[in-house]
């Protein structure tokens, strides 16, 4: 194989963008996998950024958020303060595709927890917290980035900062959060994992050339529904030269 776990999740990310649809995008993998997507097959994504940036439309790939490189052509350069606020009518009128989020646990119901491990009260670990990453879960479909590992795939998170289908198909209802929104698509370095349509649990996929699925259940610590799983397509030649050649040449990222 001629890429890296990261070019392969940012190609995964990439693929998860639509022409003409709206995202809201943080720092890190899913940056680069925008940039990717409006570079090829998304030209006219409109891609809504925290730092209050609305489609910007970089050409080469910021190093964060806060990259004046997001600037370049956006249609608007908002008060952070008028941003939580655009971003939540938005949300609310079903404007926005998805968000892409991140976070430390994940559960068979695509729960994110970044807060603590443990404890709330005596955690193990203190982690920032939910940021807008709770807005964007309550109202949105949700994209999320993970690393593939057993102590983050787990049965049941320490902390719930951005909900997912919470318990089922019924979760979200009966606490009162927005039904028909939830967690779309977990991507990590070694697969894709969706959500049942019916029990709204998760499930593999796609896993990536030279990964097997026996990795991936070697790397989830709960049961992991395989039956549909099929191998990834591989990335052209012509996407990851604009990967490496025009939007990471530094490998900043990749």
């Amino acid at each position: 194989m001629n890429w890296t776990e990261k070019q392969m999740m940012a190609v995964a990310l990439a693929r998860q963008i639509e022409n003409g649809k709206s995202y809201i995008i943080g720092t890190g993998l899913p940056l680069i996998g925008a940039t990717l997507a409006k570079s090829t097959t998304a030209p006219k994504a409109r891609l809504i950024f925290e730092t209050a940036i609305f489609e910007g439309n970089p050409e080469e790939l910021p190093t964060s958020v806060s990259d004046l490189r997001v600037h370049y052509r956006a249609a608007a350069l908002l008060p952070q303060y008028r941003y939580f606020g655009i971003q939540a009518i938005y949300a609310k009128r079903g404007e926005i595709d998805a968000g892409f989020l991140g976070g430390a646990q994940i559960d068979p119901y695509g729960n994110l927890n970044s807060t603590c491990i443990g404890d709330y009260h005596y955690p193990h670990t203190r982690f920032t917290g939910s940021g807008g990453a709770n807005g964007i879960s309550t109202y949105c479909d949700t994209i999320i980035v993970m690393k593939h590992e057993k102590r983050r795939f787990i049965h049941k998170v320490d902390y719930v900062t951005s909900p997912g289908w919470i318990d089922g198909p019924e979760g979200r209802a009966k606490v009162g959060l927005p039904p028909d929104k939830g967690p779309r698509a977990v991507i990590t370095e070694l697969g894709i994992m969706r959500f049942d349509t019916q029990s709204k649990r998760i499930y593999l996929a796609e896993y990536y050339p030279g990964v097997s699925v026996a990795q991936i259940l070697r790397n989830t610590g709960f049961d992991l529904n395989v039956t549909r799983a099929v191998q990834s397509e591989a990335p052209s030649d012509e996407i990851l030269d604009i990967l490496t050649h025009k939007i990471d040449p530094s490998r900043l990222m990749t």
